[in-house]
């Protein structure tokens, strides 16, 4: 059976990024400072980001144009094909079909570069010298430190200890692009330090390495702050995938039944399915959004909805998210960029209302339908990536149980090429399920700050 690839041509790549607060179905509670109960003032917000992206993310404007010199830097990967899993669905004898967008493609390896390029732009534009970031698994620091590079801004990344050294060479490709890594929590800020006295073998999280970055950022005037993931302008910019996969199913005159993608932050999934979110609720589309988290990290099916801090040390605004706490330590699994307490503020609202799904799956599961892909497609996925094909899967075999075949799209973030050591635990039949118990969710949900109640907004 022969692979159906769907491409686009580098003309065709979107003008403009998709704005889904443009579109939802209720006002979206605001960030707010746990001192003041009032919105973040400007002048504290430019402190920490270039003031075009503190501009976007406040916008309500359903598109933003995308600047040329973006667009060009995006021609290296964009667009990136739309496939037919023909060969998946001929292994698990499917009468659904299944599609995803690979944003593998991308220099860095991941869809993470279409944040990085625009962040690292508008940076560059105000002057900066050095950005400050934290990564997870390593996609996102990758990313940025190539996207710096290109613009010569200094980068910084603090990379969340387990996956730094689970994953060696994603810290050397990050170093190759000329960025300086530590491993979060570290020596280097006060904040891990503090950190580190407390919990002196913690394995680290993304919410420690968000305090130490911003921490780092302020202790200089000539750095910002870059986030990837979880804020209104980052999943802003990776919209850019749904877009085009819109542009690309227009051209095979097919449209996706069901859209999954994986979450840890939130780029992913709402990078892939904000657009499609938008033709439910504006043009009445029959399209299901499904999301899927690991069990192991389980804050949009066993969190709850309120105001919490986007990181350890509370630095950060109260942002209005599904949430297990800042203070939730996640197991060691290896879906390292899924290992964030929160999520992002439109996203949780949408799940809230009941417009996206949100499911969980354990690691085991996981690994399982990574094998099985790589083993069919040619493609190894990052394991976060994995936990959309699983769901997939899933909603495949489900439909086609009910004698109803869908068609089904999903998100392949980006490869496993740096992963290799969770294979090796996988295929050694080492890997465990490590799933939170109700008491150990409930003393982390402990720490949620008292805040106004999030439902009256």
């Amino acid at each position: 059976m022969k692979e159906k690839k769907i491409y686009l041509t580098e003309q065709e790549i979107p003008n403009s990024w998709y704005n889904m607060k443009a579109d939802l179905p209720k006002q979206l509670p605001p960030m707010i400072m746990a001192d003041t109960l009032q919105p973040p003032a400007i002048e504290m917000l430019e402190r920490l980001f270039a003031k075009p992206l503190i501009e976007q993310e406040l916008s309500t404007s359903r598109y933003i144009e995308i600047p040329e010199e973006v667009k060009k830097l995006y021609s290296m990967y964009r667009p990136s094909p739309l496939i037919r899993a023909n060969f998946l669905e001929e292994k698990l004898g499917l009468k659904s079909k299944l599609y995803f967008k690979n944003e593998g493609v991308s220099p860095s390896g991941s869809h993470k570069s279409n944040s990085a390029i625009p962040q690292a732009y508008y940076n560059k534009l105000i002057g900066t010298k050095r950005i400050t970031t934290e990564t997870g698994a390593g996609q996102w620091g990758s990313a940025l430190s190539m996207a710096c590079k290109v613009f010569d801004i200094e980068c910084v990344v603090y990379m969340v200890k387990v996956s730094y050294n689970q994953k060696p060479y994603r810290k050397i490709l990050m170093e190759t692009y000329g960025a300086t890594v530590y491993p979060s929590p570290s020596e280097h800020t006060s904040a891990g330090r503090a950190i580190l006295a407390k919990f002196p073998d913690t394995s680290g999280s993304l919410a420690m390495a968000i305090s130490e970055a911003i921490e780092d950022t302020l202790q200089d005037e000539h750095s910002r702050y870059a986030l990837g993931s979880v804020l209104s302008h980052v999943v802003l910019h990776q919209t850019i995938i749904g877009q085009e996969a819109k542009k690309q199913f227009e051209l095979i005159n097919e449209y996706p039944d069901i859209v999954v993608g994986c979450i840890g932050g939130g780029s992913s999934l709402t990078g892939m399915a904000f657009p499609f979110v938008q033709d439910k609720l504006t043009k009445g589309k029959d399209v299901r959004i499904v999301s899927v988290e690991p069990k192991a990290c389980p804050k949009f099916t066993r969190g709850i909805y309120a105001y919490d801090f986007g990181d350890a040390s509370n630095m950060t605004p109260l942002i209005p998210m599904y949430t297990l706490g800042n203070g939730f330590s996640p197991s060691s699994i290896h879906a390292g960029g899924l290992r964030y307490h929160g999520g992002n503020a439109e996203l949780s609202l949408l799940i809230k209302e009941g417009i996206v799904e949100a499911h969980a799956l354990g690691q085991k599961e996981v690994f399982a339908a990574a094998v099985l892909f790589a083993q069919t497609e040619g493609i190894i996925p990052a394991p976060e990536s994995a936990h959309a094909i699983a769901q997939a899967i899933v909603e495949a075999q489900n439909a086609d149980a009910e004698g109803k075949p869908k068609t089904i799209l999903f998100n392949l973030t980006g490869h496993g090429h740096f992963d290799m050591s969770a294979y090796d635990n996988y295929l050694s039949g080492e890997m465990q399920d490590i799933v939170p118990t109700d008491d150990e969710i409930n003393e982390s949900l402990k720490t949620i700050p008292k805040a106004p109640d999030i439902s009256k907004y």
